[in-house]
């Protein structure tokens, strides 16, 4: 009977070609996992791995048996699933990734709430600068913004409204615009390009003004640096109502709405996880997530 300990051993150096980066990624001693897999080899009479530069690569042996190597450790992982779901107890490890303008301002205070609930979780949460679109990904994924088409299930989870926000002094300084047209004669902040082919508005009673804003002296790639160069009065950009009025209530008087008749296409708050069977865990934390959201997501989603 093989070893799991040696198998998992020996699928991680398959996969990543290293003893030291294996090592490191199962937490163990780089002479520990050589044991390990040195008693693979001698168990299975043949050696699985042969060293070139600074790599160890495959032998036609080991090519052969990663194979079973890999359907083994996905039985084995399957089994485990199959016994914790017979338990009452929220137990295991969830990967959450997310979107930048999502992690402080919502999602880790709700991960937390469900850890407590749930002592028995491990959890890890990443921020990303695009959503896992690969069914390969075991990662449940909140994201705002458009989602591309993926091999994932998408579940919109709420909108945003999104409007023109400026700093007070700015707008005093420079003067509040009455229309989208004057909005050329302001110093626009982008959020990295988003703007580029131009920007939709709406209004309810004059329909839409398709503007085009002046090249941007500063882009930048996070809600919350968008959020910041706004508030520092360097200009005028578009931000989610809902992210404006968390820093307007943090930090009173730091943002003001303009053109307040029109808004820009809400975006939407996205789920994004696996297809077929699903741990209870993560069964668990979506249906918490679901019933977490603030109710001006609610608003715009109804």
């Amino acid at each position: 009977m093989y070893n799991l300990d040696e198998l998992l051993a020996f699928d991680h150096v398959m996969r990543s070609g290293s003893l030291t980066r294996s090592a490191r990624d199962l937490d163990l001693a780089k002479s520990t996992l050589s044991r390990r897999i040195s008693q693979l080899e001698r168990q299975l009479g043949q050696p699985l791995l042969r060293r070139q530069s600074n790599r160890l690569l495959p032998t036609e042996a080991g090519h052969t048996f990663h194979a079973y190597c890999h359907q083994i450790l996905a039985l084995a992982e399957q089994g485990r699933q199959a016994l914790e779901e017979l338990s009452e107890e929220i137990t295991g490890e969830l990967h959450v990734a997310t979107h930048n303008a999502l992690a402080r301002s919502w999602l880790a205070t709700r991960l937390a709430r469900f850890m407590e609930n749930h002592p028995g979780v491990r959890l890890t949460l990443q921020t990303c600068t695009a959503p896992p679109l690969s069914a390969e990904s075991q990662a449940l994924t909140v994201w705002l913004g458009e989602v591309p088409d993926s091999e994932l299930r998408q579940e919109v989870l709420g909108w945003l409204s999104r409007s023109l926000y400026g700093h007070p002094d700015y707008l005093a300084r420079r003067g509040k615009p009455r229309h989208p047209r004057e909005l050329a004669q302001h110093t626009w902040i982008d959020l990295l390009g988003e703007t580029e082919q131009g920007l939709a508005l709406q209004h309810s009673e004059l329909g839409e003004f398709h503007f085009q804003p002046p090249d941007s002296r500063f882009r930048v790639d996070q809600q919350m640096l968008h959020g910041d160069a706004i508030a520092g009065g360097h200009g005028l950009g578009i931000m989610p109502d809902w992210l404006a009025g968390a820093r307007e209530r943090a930090h009173p008087g730091s943002l003001e709405r303009c053109l307040p008749a029109w808004c820009a296409a809400s975006v939407p708050v996205t789920l994004l996880y696996p297809y077929g069977a699903r741990p209870r865990r993560l069964s668990a934390l979506l249906a918490f997530l679901r019933q977490s959201l603030p109710d001006a997501w609610q608003r715009a989603l109804s």
